[in-house]
């Protein structure tokens, strides 16, 4: 079975920084693209960041510069660095997994107070 879990998120003031970590098990091959997307209350799911297989990355207009996707060394395994965070970055964060099919971790809350 494939399993995607997150870890930290947390609580931070506004202008913090946090890192976000995404490991993936029960998947022998490695993902063509992983990414992280966020969920606000009330709001749809929105893409944050990807990271291609071949290392191309693609962000949203509103963490460009602030946010930074990276590959870890272990297969099926991203990181995302958030920097000079805002209250309006606050969401439950997911990573995801893409290789023919989806796959999706629970999710790490984020909340950034002003």
């Amino acid at each position: 079975q494939v399993q995607l879990v997150e870890s930290g998120g947390g609580l931070v003031q506004a202008g913090g920084s946090l890192r976000l970590s995404c490991a993936a098990s029960g998947f022998i091959f490695s993902f063509n693209v992983m990414g992280w997307y966020r969920q606000a209350p009330g709001k749809q799911r929105e893409l944050v960041a990807t990271v291609t297989s071949e290392g191309t990355t693609t962000y949203a207009e509103s963490v460009k510069g602030r946010f930074t996707i990276s590959r870890g060394n272990a297969k099926n395994t991203i990181y995302l660095q958030m920097n000079s965070l805002k209250p309006e970055d606050t969401a439950v964060y997911y990573c995801q997994g893409v290789r023919r099919n989806e796959y999706w971790g629970q999710g790490t809350q984020v909340t950034v107070s002003s």
